[in-house]
């Protein structure tokens, strides 16, 4: 054999191998597919987060709306194109789950109560946003009125023309409000309360802001948009009330997930004590106790004892108050 044809022949060999090493990398490299409606910011701190705990698995995280991501995953259940759902509200993920769109998975080791648990298994919560009053003691005591501790106290006849919410058909901080209302005392509750309303918004946070300007003695609202106002300095203060109206967020397994072991994985991580310290700072009530901006201690999270269908409640308040 030519010194020659061993050159070529080591080449060739050396060639093959090294395509057959490629294929095998490209065959066995960790790919983990995501769907989101986080925020930015939110998202960029978990993906770099599990990034550096997983260097190995290579991320791809599709981020949007709530409704248009929802409805994206439950168009795909027949050939999923993404492996876990993560940062969407319980309304979302039961929508998932009674499309089929989900299956049951249990986040190993997670120190995660019930309270914050899909009660068949399905999705988990990392977690809530509740919602509050903010109330202005400066225009409170100008008014001379009570402080309301309580959401029974808002339909009081001496709060009259001093409260402000988003409007249930426009946001859907007033729509949680205001269907958790109407489950704990029904519909004269909510009849009471309008007569003390003076202004219905657009916009979830507006009212706490309005709080803090001083245009409303009393803006009901969700939790970090409380806290903005309370750490603002502008004599605002944050009553969570007896009970909580809540949004969970959270995510789960999708159903036939093309990279099950991955998926895995992440939620065994995103329902961690690891995942809470980075959630932490950006969420009012996180499930994991310790973390957040809330004292759970003061939170009794309210579950709706009764289901109930969006439009039609949104239809039945429009007509009544709009």
């Amino acid at each position: 054999m030519t010194k020659l044809f061993k050159t070529l022949r080591y080449a060739v060999l050396g060639a093959v191998a090294g395509a057959a090493a490629l294929i095998a990398g490209t065959a066995d490299a960790r790919v983990l597919v995501l769907y989101t409606a986080s925020n930015p910011k939110i998202e960029k701190d978990i993906l770099a987060a599990f990034k550096k705990a997983y260097p190995d698995i290579e991320l791809k995280s599709v981020n949007g709306s709530t409704g248009p991501m929802t409805e994206r995953a439950i168009a795909e259940k027949e050939n999923p194109q993404a492996d876990v759902i993560w940062m969407i509200n319980n309304i979302a993920l039961d929508q998932l789950k009674e499309a089929g769109a989900l299956e049951p998975y249990e986040p190993k080791d997670s120190p995660i109560g019930d309270a914050f648990k899909d009660p068949d298994g399905f999705w988990v919560a990392h977690n809530a946003t509740v919602m509050g009053l903010a109330v202005n003691i400066k225009r409170l005591k100008e008014e001379k009125l009570p402080m309301p501790t309580t959401w029974e106290d808002l339909i009081k006849p001496v709060y009259k023309g001093q409260i402000t919410i988003a409007a249930p058909t426009k946001s859907g901080t007033g729509y949680s409000i205001m269907s958790t209302l109407v489950d704990a005392f029904g519909w004269n509750f909510i009849d009471n309360l309008h007569q003390n309303i003076f202004q219905y918004n657009e916009s979830g946070s507006a009212a706490a802001r309005q709080a803090g300007r001083g245009e409303t003695v009393i803006g009901l609202s969700y939790d970090t948009a409380l806290l903005q106002q309370v750490r603002a300095g502008v004599g605002v203060e944050m009553v969570i009330g007896r009970i909580s109206p809540n949004v969970l967020e959270g995510g789960g397994l999708l159903a036939g997930a093309p990279h099950p072991t991955e998926a895995k994985l992440f939620l065994d991580w995103l329902f961690s004590e690891e995942a809470a310290k980075v959630f932490g700072p950006s969420v009012g009530a996180a499930a994991v106790q310790g973390y957040g901006s809330v004292d759970m201690s003061k939170v009794h999270l309210w579950k709706m004892r009764r289901p109930v269908d969006a439009n039609e409640f949104k239809r039945q308040w429009a007509a009544k108050y709009e």
